[in-house]
C-alpha cells in the first residue's frame, strides 16, 4: 500500500479546525462553570445555617475593624478592651431602642395587622365595582367569588404556617420539635458575637495569608488574584457600610414625610421601607405597592393623599440618588440603576432568595472588576497569541 506521507491541511482547513476547537473549548468551559455554580449553590443551601453566621461575622468585622483600630490608637485601651467597650455600647443602644421604641413599634404593628382585613375588603369592593366583567370572569374560572377564594388562600397559608411552626395540637413530640428548632436557630445565630470577637481580635494579615497560600502560582497570576480579592473586599465593605447609612437616612425621610401628610402607620412604614433599601430600590418598589393603596382606602384618604405619598417617595428617591449615594458611596460600584435592578433579580434567583439579593451588588461589581482586568491584561495577549499561531 503506497505511503502518502504526513497528513497536511490547507490554511482554510486549519482555520476551521481552530474555530471548532475554540467553540468546543468554550462549551466545555461554560458547562464546567455552570455545574460548578450549581454545586456551589447546593453546598451553600445545605450548609446555610453554618456559613451564614460566619459570613455575617466576617462582614461585621470588616466594617467595625477601623473603629477598633481608632479606639486602640487614640486611647490607652487594648484591642480586647476596645472590643468589650464596643459590645457594651451596642448592648446599651439596643436597650435604649427596646425601651424607647419597641412599645411604639408593637402598637403600630398590631394596629396595622388589624387594619389589613378592612383594606383587603376595600380593595376587592373597588375592583368589583370598577371591573364587573373581570370579576365575573374570575368567579367563573375560580369556581367561587375572588374574595372567597382569597380568604381560602389566606386560611390555607395560615394553616401551613402554623403547621410549619410546629403547632401544639399534635402533642408533646411536635411541641418539643418546635422548641428544639426555635432554640436551635437561636444557638446557630448567637455564635455570631463569638465569631466577631475572634475576627476583631485577630492579628493575622489576610492578604499575606492569601498570597502565601497561592505561592505555587506565577507572580503575575498571584498578584491578580490578590488584587481581585482586595477589590471584592473593598466593594463589599463600602457597599454595606454605605447602604446601611443610606437606608437609615431614607427611612427617616420617608417616616417624616408620611407622618406630615397624614398616612396611617406612616412612621413605622417609613422606617421599615428605608431599611429595606439596603437592597437598592427594594423598599421603594414594595412601598409603592403597599403605601399607595393604604393611602387611598384609609379614613380621609383618596387620590390627594396618594399624590402626597407619591411625592414623598419621589423626594426620598431623589435624595437617595443625587445626595445620599454620591456623598456617602461615590461611584464605588460603577453600576447604573438598570444594572442594579437587573443584578438584584438575577442573583436573587440564582442564589435562591434574600441572600442573593443582599449580595447582588457586590457580586456584580466584582465581576465588572474581573472583566476589566481580563479585558486590559489577558484578552489582548490571548488575541495576539492566536493571531501569531494563525499567521503563516
Amino acid at each position: 500500500m503506497p505511503d502518502d506521507g504526513p497528513l497536511t491541511f490547507s490554511p482554510f482547513q486549519k482555520r476551521i479546525i481552530a474555530a471548532a476547537s475554540t467553540a468546543l473549548g468554550s462549551v466545555i468551559l461554560l458547562a464546567t462553570a455552570f455545574y460548578t455554580f450549581l454545586l456551589l449553590r447546593n453546598f451553600v443551601s445545605t450548609f446555610q445555617d453554618v456559613l451564614l453566621p460566619l459570613a455575617i461575622a466576617a462582614i461585621l468585622a470588616t466594617l467595625l475593624r477601623p473603629i477598633i483600630s481608632f479606639v486602640e490608637t487614640r486611647s490607652r485601651l487594648s484591642k480586647v478592651q476596645g472590643i468589650i467597650l464596643l459590645y457594651l455600647l451596642v448592648i446599651l443602644v439596643c436597650g435604649v431602642v427596646v425601651v424607647g421604641f419597641l412599645p411604639f413599634v408593637l402598637e403600630q404593628t398590631t394596629a396595622l395587622i388589624k387594619h389589613l382585613p378592612s383594606l383587603q375588603e376595600s380593595l376587592l369592593a373597588q375592583f368589583k365595582s370598577a371591573a364587573p366583567e373581570a370579576w365575573a370572569w374570575l368567579t367563573e374560572k375560580l369556581g367561587e367569588s375572588p374574595d372567597d377564594y382569597l380568604k381560602g388562600v389566606i386560611s390555607q397559608n395560615g394553616e401551613s404556617i402554623r403547621s410549619a411552626l410546629g403547632g401544639v395540637q399534635s402533642g408533646l413530640g411536635t411541641l418539643s420539635g418546635f422548641f428544639g428548632g426555635f432554640f436551635g436557630k437561636i444557638a446557630t445565630y448567637s455564635i455570631i458575637p463569638i465569631y466577631l470577637f475572634f475576627l476583631l481580635n485577630s492579628e493575622r494579615n489576610v492578604w499575606n495569608d492569601i498570597d502565601g497560600q497561592l505561592s505555587f502560582l506565577p507572580d503575575s497570576r498571584r498578584e491578580d488574584l490578590v488584587f481581585l480579592a482586595r477589590q471584592f473586599s473593598e466593594i463589599l465593605v463600602s457597599f454595606f457600610r454605605g447602604q446601611i447609612i443610606i437606608g437609615l437616612l431614607l427611612g427617616i425621610v420617608l417616616a417624616v414625610g408620611f407622618g406630615l401628610v397624614g398616612l396611617k402607620f406612616g412612621i413605622l412604614l417609613g422606617i421599615f421601607l428605608g431599611l429595606l433599601n439596603i437592597i437598592p430600590y427594594l423598599g421603594t418598589m414594595i412601598g409603592i405597592l403597599t403605601v399607595l393603596p393604604m393611602a387611598y382606602y384609609q379614613d380621609g384618604g383618596g387620590f390627594p393623599l396618594i399624590g402626597w405619598c407619591a411625592l414623598v417617595f419621589i423626594i426620598g428617591q431623589v435624595l437617595t440618588d443625587y445626595v445620599f449615594t454620591p456623598r456617602i458611596m461615590g461611584d464605588k460600584t460603577g453600576m447604573g440603576p438598570m444594572l442594579i435592578i437587573f443584578s438584584i433579580f438575577f442573583w436573587g434567583t440564582a442564589l435562591g432568595g434574600i441572600l442573593g439579593m443582599v449580595l447582588a451588588i457586590p457580586l456584580t461589581a466584582f465581576f465588572l472588576v474581573f472583566w476589566r482586568l481580563a479585558r486590559q491584561k489577558y484578552l489582548p495577549a490571548l488575541i495576539q497569541q492566536k493571531q501569531e499561531s494563525n499567521s503563516p
